[in-house]
């Protein structure tokens, strides 16, 4: 039996459970453990000559951690010090060496190095379809900015070579795109792209469809996309330019087509879903890192662990587990 701290002692006899407690006991649910961890073992350093690794269930919710609470390496490191939930949930104790920055740094690089992200989304949605939640029948698509820093008071004095600025309305911004498709009827996302912000967003029309699907919805950002998919048994629901839409003259065709276009939009309306979560949820409000690449990685992965999030309840009532409380 391994020893616990005082701290860790004190903590395990409290009673009432913090908003964060109860979500890490959902993630502890709903993540597909043994799937995740056996993608990252075969590529996980081993016992040998040296500092022994710390264990790899370990260091991978260290990982989602980082991601769903976007601490940075220093401040995760300290995070585990400070709060007792992020420790047990880590399965560590003070009792015990608490993995540093540096370490909880090359765990990143390992998962990037070998193109881990996409294989963790993938994993994520062959879960999710086993449970009958990822159907495939529809796909929505569409992208968002995620600003990068725009300032260059750096060591080489300039902006990142790899971000783009790009015009959207009256307003400028300076970052990447991030370009999504998710199941038209769980809103879970299948298949994320990333370029830089003034990549056009019909330009990864090919790459986010997964070839199953049978009708596709976008906005207006996406006309013409019929003409790049060799595909020509899809039904396409691209939504029309208002201005279009207001050279029309007032009578009943006019509201015929507005009401199609309130359908393409009540369907639509379910890909900004995944945005709120990674935006909102996990508090991406800037890229992390310099660099499409790293930022690419970040950024599936947050999508993944979206999808569990959006699918927790249905998946922890499959478990049998209704709502865990607070107090």
């Amino acid at each position: 039996m391994s020893q616990i701290s005082f701290s860790d002692a004190e903590y395990a006899g409290k009673r009432k459970k913090t908003r964060r407690e109860v979500f890490l006991e959902e993630m502890e649910l709903v993540v597909p453990w043994k799937a995740l961890l056996g993608l990252i073992e075969p590529h996980y350093p081993v016992a040998g000559r040296g500092r022994r690794p710390y264990p790899l269930a370990s260091m991978l919710r260290v990982h989602l951690m980082q991601n769903w609470f976007a601490l940075s390496d220093p401040a995760m490191e300290e995070a585990l010090y400070e709060i007792a939930s992020l420790r047990t949930f880590a399965h560590l104790s003070l009792a015990e060496p608490i993995p540093d920055e540096t370490t909880i740094l090359n765990f990143r690089h390992l998962l990037e190095a070998n193109d881990l992200a996409e294989d963790i989304l993938k994993a994520v949605n062959a879960h999710l379809a086993r449970k009958g939640l990822l159907l495939k029948r529809g796909s929505i698509v569409d992208a968002t900015i995620i600003a990068a820093p725009s300032s260059t008071k750096n060591a080489e004095g300039e902006r990142d070579p790899e971000m783009h600025q790009t015009k959207k309305g009256n307003q400028w911004h300076f970052g990447m795109k991030a370009h999504i498709a998710v199941d038209a009827d769980s809103g879970l996302v299948h298949t994320v792209t990333t370029t830089a912000a003034n990549e056009s967003d019909v330009e990864q029309i090919v790459d986010l469809l997964h070839g199953e699907e049978q009708d596709v919805w976008a906005d207006s950002g996406y006309r013409g996309a019929q003409s790049r998919v060799t595909r020509h048994d899809l039904q396409w629901h691209i939504a029309g330019r208002p201005s279009d839409m207001a050279k029309l003259p007032e009578g009943r065709a006019k509201q015929r087509l507005k009401k199609q276009e309130h359908g393409k939009a009540s369907v639509r309306a379910k890909v900004e879903h995944p945005f709120r979560v990674i935006k909102r949820q996990f508090g991406l409000a800037k890229v992390r890192f310099r660099g499409l690449a790293k930022n690419t990685a970040h950024v599936v992965t947050l999508f993944a662990l979206s999808n569990l999030w959006m699918a927790r309840k249905k998946l922890m009532a499959m478990a049998g587990v209704v709502r865990l409380r607070t107090a």
